[in-house]
């Protein structure tokens, strides 16, 4: 057989099932499918002769000298087997230090990946998307520019391009500054922290740390000393250092509030006690709530025995107000230093729900005729909450475990604390008539009953931390006593209650804040 017969022969077998090549990956790569094998050999003989215009005949000249022949059939031989690849792209060109960055490889060539080397090292959860396409998980590694090498079946490619590592790094720590007594929230923004673990202020581990995003962490602070302090955050690679980033200050005036005085006045809290738990928190002693202009006072934490420890001169203890028992208040909190007045409910509701309005003092009266679920409609509107049961009675005794929070059992000086049904005249009077507490706090007794957040419940018997009250009930605690309230019922420990639909001109309610 003839040249030209066997090249008709080829070709009739072949029956032109070869189309023009795509785009040739490598020399000899006729068909473009990243291989020099048979099919490419078929092209070469399909177009034996001299060259044409038709592209095929064009790309199958592999020595370029006009004729399809030998030579190229050598050229062709000589290239056999998988193309080596080509690396165009690669994406994302940065990332931590600390790895666990996702690339994609983007070339020519890639299906026989085995492997992909970034600075030096292997990367992992290497995948081959398609032939030209390729996704690894970088190492960790140093700061600075690395090289991409893939190593396919042909051989390495080392990309032109680089992946440069950067470190993980704190742009912003908001807030920046909190009590020494720790728990403040702090959302601690920056690049590349979604491997965090942990984060440390002044040394002592953080609480509640929680990785919000990869550009952002919160977390609580520990108790610390005055003073600024360095943010570490932990994991990846190693911690990231924001030095001196924090800052505890004493005499910490909460966002919301404006500063009145910051240190406790030795002649409104006597107690030495006290006034160091006051001090010991780092937060202002007194403020005064900027939206509403309710003037607060901060209340430590602490221990104390809840319940009716001791009976007065007259009267024993009922059983709602026992078993004595202790509990525990971790966190401190401010409390209203006086009953939420008419004209502060008006300011914010809009209407007066009090029956005893229309004197020339009624403005700075308690607020009453308010029902428990009507009260939530305020603290919504201000951003503030009732006390707890134990919150309030722990505010209330100020530090005394008799009866009365001026450390007497005699039922004869009462009268001087609050206003209740022997002294009342049988209303409301203004706010802060009476002696206050150790706390400063006016009308803890008497005037009106204070809605608390608890639902009613028997007191435990064990020892409670930051108690709650009960999981659910038919009514609410209320405290303090009113007006109207009979001596017997006039005490530090006593106990009522409420149903949250019930209003009376006897309840109103005092507020508290966290800081």
């Amino acid at each position: 057989m003839n040249t030209e017969c066997f090249r008709r022969a080829l070709t009739a077998i072949l029956s032109f099932a070869l189309a023009l090549p795509a785009s040739a990956q490598c020399t000899g790569d006729l068909t473009g499918n990243g291989i020099v094998d048979g099919a490419d050999v078929g092209t070469i003989l399909a177009y034996w002769g001299p060259r044409t215009q038709d592209p095929t005949s064009i790309a199958s000249d592999l020595n370029g000298d006009g004729l399809i022949n030998g030579a190229d059939l050598g050229v062709l031989l000589n290239a056999w087997g998988p193309c080596p690849g080509t690396i165009s792209i690669i994406g994302p060109v940065q990332g931590c230090i600390a790895g666990g960055t996702r690339v994609t490889i983007s070339g020519t060539g890639l299906a026989t990946t085995t492997k992909v080397i970034i600075g030096g090292l292997p990367a992992t959860n290497v995948t081959v998307v398609n032939p030209n396409t390729v996704q690894a998980t970088t190492p960790a590694g140093p700061a600075g520019p690395a090289s991409v090498v893939v190593i396919t079946a042909p051989g390495a490619i080392t990309a032109s391009q680089y992946f440069t590592y950067v470190p993980a790094s704190v742009s912003s720590i908001i807030p920046n500054v909190g009590p020494p007594v720790g728990g403040t929230l702090i959302m601690i923004t920056g690049e590349y922290l979604a491997l965090s673990t942990g984060v440390m202020v002044g040394g002592a581990p953080c609480t509640d740390v929680t990785v919000v995003n990869a550009n952002a962490v919160t977390a609580v602070t520990p108790a610390g000393g005055p003073g600024t302090a360095d943010v570490v955050i932990m994991g990846g690679k190693g911690p990231i250092v924001a030095p001196g980033s924090f800052r505890y200050a004493t005499d910490f005036v909460p966002s919301w509030a404006t500063l009145i005085e910051a240190q406790p006045d030795p002649s409104v809290v006597p107690d030495p006690a006290l006034r160091a738990a006051i001090t010991a928190t780092g937060l202002a002693w007194r403020v005064r709530d900027s939206d509403t202009q309710i003037e607060m006072m901060l209340i430590p934490p602490g221990t104390f025995q809840m319940g009716c420890i001791m009976g007065s001169d007259a009267y024993g203890c009922p059983s709602f107000e026992l078993p004595v028992h202790q509990v525990t208040l971790t966190a401190p909190f401010y409390v209203g230093r006086f009953e939420v007045t008419q004209a502060q409910w008006m300011a914010r509701m809009g209407s007066n729900p009090s029956n005893f309005q229309g004197q020339s003092d009624s403005a700075s009266r308690p607020v009453e005729g308010v029902s428990w679920a009507a009260i939530q409609d305020f603290l919504v509107a201000t951003g503030m909450r009732l006390p707890t049961e134990a919150e309030w009675e722990f505010a209330c005794r100020s530090g005394t475990q008799t009866p009365f929070y001026n450390g007497s059992t005699d039922d004869g000086t009462v009268g001087d604390l609050g206003w209740y049904a022997p002294n009342s005249g049988g209303q409301t009077h203004a706010i802060g008539g009476k002696t206050p507490n150790g706390f400063g706090l006016y009308d803890m007794l008497g005037n009106v009953w204070e809605c608390v957040n608890d639902w009613a419940g028997a007191y435990p018997s064990s020892a409670q931390t930051n108690p709650a009250g009960a999981l659910s009930a038919n009514q609410r605690v209320v405290r303090g006593g009113s007006w109207a309230t009979i001596a017997a019922n006039f005490r530090s420990s006593f106990r009522n209650v409420v149903y949250i639909s019930e209003s009376s001109n006897r309840s109103g309610f005092r507020v508290a804040r966290n800081p």
